[in-house]
């Protein structure tokens, strides 16, 4: 209750500061809205805790936004987007390492082509 309460407070003082700066005002309401939605991400952490982890994964987060069925499209949308961006990237670094490998660089085989041209050519 008073770990909620210093939520509450936090975001309060917090809310305070952004009216202030782009000079509105935010509802008892408002801020009690944002304070709930806050603490209840918390549980991300505190379910980590739990697990005896330190890094919170995408399964954590999703675990958490399946109240919502909106937000966990996205998240799952977005996580998606991101492993397939991963995986390209790591297909690319793959190819070119083993290129590297066998020893001759795409400049040297362009270089090898070249000569190989012009030695055809005299």
């Amino acid at each position: 209750q008073r770990l909620k309460a210093a939520v509450h407070y936090t975001v309060g003082c917090l809310c305070q500061d952004v009216a202030e700066d782009k000079e509105m005002q935010f509802s008892k309401q408002t801020i009690a809205a944002i304070s709930e939605i806050t603490f209840r991400q918390c549980g991300v952490v505190i379910l980590c805790r739990h697990a005896k982890r330190s890094t919170v994964t995408t399964e954590d987060v999703k675990l958490l936004a399946r109240r919502s069925n909106s937000l966990l499209k996205y998240i799952t949308q977005k996580s998606e987007e991101i492993t397939s961006s991963n995986m390209e990237q790591k297909e690319k670094k793959k190819k070119k390492s083993t290129a590297t490998k066998g020893g001759i660089t795409s400049g040297e085989q362009e270089a090898a082509v070249t000569e190989s041209e012009d030695s055809n050519m005299a």
